[in-house]
């Protein structure tokens, strides 16, 4: 297996110039510590704005180093599936050496998060599942722990988070990429890449910070699961995305 020497971060935006700016910012930390640790990975950054009606471009154009792409696909799925092609483009020689990260536009990536994909993708990873926290300030007290309760973080987790995601090129290519789908596009890639490869990771190491909003894009997406614990604190809430794992061969 051949060691990375360069990453394609893909972040799908729908109107976050409120959340974008600070979603790049974090994301230009992580980018100092890899170059720190890594001086000769490259990282290239794409925002898919999709849809964006908002000042979501200004906020891309704002950052040093990060590209654009816009969309009018109005799915999640048909992003990310676009800003990677656009990414691939770019260097399709050494796919087996490329790395795609993929975080969301409402998320914060911690310092060490580029730098933790990349060690795992060269100790021969096609697959990193990573984790994910909603901002606790954005959630009552209830709701926050027993989301805690429900998704304890750790090695082996059974999770499939598209805001804290990692494939090598030749995995995701060879598994059909992103499908262009309005929800559930991370577990159907995760499915996928399972199905051709065993060398999948699920670590807890490096979570990432993600809106606790409850208004999401999708109906059965993390804001509605979110949503459905605040309306209902202390009463135990159907995991939907678990299930789908389950019922896709996607669980652990």
């Amino acid at each position: 297996m051949n060691p990375v020497d360069r990453v394609a971060v893909v972040i799908p935006a729908r109107n976050e110039e409120r959340r974008l700016d600070q979603c790049l910012r974090a994301l230009s930390a992580a980018r100092q510590e890899l170059a720190r640790a890594r001086p000769l990975v490259a990282v290239q950054v794409t925002v898919v704005l999709d849809r964006c009606t908002d000042r979501s471009a200004a906020a891309v154009l704002a950052h040093t180093g990060v590209r654009g792409v816009l969309s009018s696909a109005g799915m999640v799925g048909a992003a990310r599936r676009l800003g990677v092609r656009q990414a691939l483009a770019e260097n399709m020689i050494h796919p087996d050496r490329t790395w795609i990260a993929c975080t969301d536009a409402d998320s914060l990536v911690p310092s060490q998060w580029l730098l933790r994909h990349v060690e795992i993708a060269d100790r021969g990873a096609d697959l990193l599942l990573g984790t994910v926290i909603p901002d606790p300030s954005e959630l009552s007290d209830t709701a926050f722990d027993e989301w805690l309760e429900l998704n304890p973080q750790h090695d082996g987790h059974p999770y499939v988070h598209g805001a804290n995601l990692g494939v090598r090129a030749t995995a995701y290519l060879d598994a059909g990429g992103f499908p262009s789908v309005s929800e559930h596009e991370d577990v159907l890639l995760a499915t996928a890449v399972r199905a051709i490869s065993d060398r999948v990771v699920s670590s807890a190491g490096c979570p990432v910070l993600t809106s606790a909003r409850v208004h999401g894009r999708t109906p059965g997406g993390f804001a509605g699961y979110l949503a459905a614990l605040q309306h209902r604190p202390g009463v135990p809430v159907a995991l939907d995305r678990t299930d789908l794992l389950v019922a896709g061969g996607g669980q652990q």
